[in-house]
């Protein structure tokens, strides 16, 4: 029993060390090779980063070495770039509790050079911003959009497939004021400005000699938009005042008030009608107000103006305004479907066939956000459509090689006069095509694995896919947070 005891301790200590040295020691990777065809990945969201992971350096390589007739094997070979304006995959459905301190900014991003270092071939990750699409030259010009340039700051990338996965930005609607002075919830640096403001109204109003009225406007909070992203932070927020604001500034923290207003009839029409209401039920004992069928009309530095359901104005004192009401598209999404004005016809986004290829253009692809599909634009799809592309890249590896191949016996076929030979060789050429028969691209089947939100007092709602409808569950924080990362990264 000792002698097991010791041996289990020894095998668990050098299962631990080899562990976490890989981790930090990968090992090298086989280089960079600029005569190989290039995979352009635009993006470093949910999309990118999930064809990333998913994505078998190995077997690309393995594949294409395979084929050894007249054709250069190399150029068949495949090289990764990624291209993106931040370093880092950034956990989006946590962006709520960074804006209000529960979570520490580094807790919810991962370096992208991260994943990558730990592919077996290297991927090149440029800190930089797309700024246009050549789909004739099949080139990107992208701009080092850093404080710090250097001597070159702009640069075209060639590239044999290319991966639209630049997501969105906030959409405003052109509403007055939302731009220059409403708060987002769509980066890591709204979250960090998000904070300052909130603790900045708070400390002001606690500033001696402040008026009731200004106490009262400075303590108000008014997020615009009732998606998921409103509900949780409105959520967060409640519970960053019970947990802390009660104890730092116990006389004002029974004068913060949060209005949630929203422009449908309802909060999460996502969801189903037992699981709105509970969750109107549950804002309503946290004393967060909750305006339906209401419209934002401008934002003023210290107020919002409304319309309210009978279509007058009103106008709302407040110490911030966080906007979470919805996603356009990037100025280079929107540039690249001009070029194609028979086919892109949709302003959500880039349309796309079932294989998730731009329609109108050769080799570009597009995932996530920037794509115009039948699905949510969420990151659980985003996620999914980036592990397909993954899967649908070695098919198209496989299926090029043989089309290689074949194209070869058949030239080989035309030199050779023995009869014995050609026989070979039409044997062959019959089995290759056997097998190009096999190589199918199946289309992008997207499998919901259920939405969730959280909405503060440690509770969350989940709708969940059973049998052929939904179920609705009300599920406390800690299965929520475990939920969340199951379902995203399903």
């Amino acid at each position: 029993m000792g002698r097991t005891t010791l041996i289990g301790l020894f095998a668990g200590a050098g299962t631990f060390y080899y562990i976490t040295q890989r981790e930090r020691y990968p090992g090298s990777q086989l280089p960079f090779d600029e005569t190989k065809k290039t995979v352009v990945i635009l993006g470093s969201g949910w999309g990118s980063t999930s064809l990333l992971k998913a994505l078998d350096t190995t077997e690309y390589n393995v594949v294409c070495q395979l084929f050894s007739l007249t054709c250069n094997p190399a150029k068949h070979l495949w090289t990764q770039v990624v291209v993106s304006p931040k370093n880092f995959f950034l956990f989006t459905p946590l962006l709520p509790s960074v804006a209000v301190g529960t979570l520490s900014p580094r807790s919810i991003i991962q370096s992208t050079r991260y994943i990558t270092r730990h592919k077996t071939r290297g991927v090149s990750v440029i800190e930089a911003e797309a700024q246009s699409v050549d789909p004739v030259n099949k080139t990107v010009t992208v701009t080092d959009n850093s404080p710090i340039k250097g001597a070159t700051s702009t640069k075209k990338i060639p590239y044999d497939y290319l991966v639209m996965a630049v997501g969105a930005e906030v959409q405003t609607f052109g509403i007055p004021g939302v731009q220059e002075h409403a708060c987002f919830m769509k980066e890591l640096a709204d979250a960090e400005r998000m904070q300052k403001q909130f603790m900045d109204c708070i400390e002001t109003a606690a500033f001696p000699g402040q008026s009731e009225e200004e106490v009262q406007r400075l303590l108000h909070m008014v997020v615009v938009g009732g998606g998921p992203t409103g509900i949780e932070l409105s959520g967060e927020l409640h519970d960053f005042l019970e947990d802390d604001l009660k104890s730092w500034y116990p006389e004002l923290a029974s004068k913060i008030k949060i209005t949630l207003v929203e422009a449908l009839p309802s909060v999460l029409p996502m969801f189903s009608k037992q699981l709105i209401d509970y969750t109107e039920s549950t804002f309503k004992e946290s004393k967060i107000d909750i305006m339906t069928k209401t419209m934002v009309k401008e934002v003023k530095p210290d107020s919002v103006v409304l319309q309210m359901p009978d279509k007058s104005i009103q106008e709302l004192p407040c110490g911030m305004v966080v906007w979470a009401g919805g996603n356009k598209g990037r100025k280079v999404t929107q540039d690249l479907m001009a070029k194609f004005p028979q086919e892109q016809t949709n302003r959500r986004g880039i349309v796309v066939d079932d294989y998730l290829r731009m329609k109108g253009a050769d080799g570009i692809y597009a995932i996530g956000d920037c794509s115009a599909t039948s699905y949510a634009p969420t990151a659980q799809v985003a996620s999914q459509e980036g592990a397909y592309l993954a899967r649908m890249l070695v098919q198209i590896a496989k299926k090029d090689q043989l089309e290689n191949k074949l194209e070869a016996l058949e030239i080989e076929q035309t030199k050779i006069e023995d009869d014995e030979a050609r026989k070979r060789i039409v044997e062959e050429i019959d089995a290759t095509r056997a097998q190009m028969a096999k190589v199918k691209l199946r289309p992008f089947h997207y499998s919901h694995q259920g939405s969730l939100a959280y909405i503060g007092s440690e509770k969350a709602i989940a709708d969940l896919p059973f049998m052929n409808g939904n179920v609705g569950f009300f599920v406390i924080f800690w299965t929520w947070s475990e939920m969340l990362t199951r379902c995203y990264f399903a």
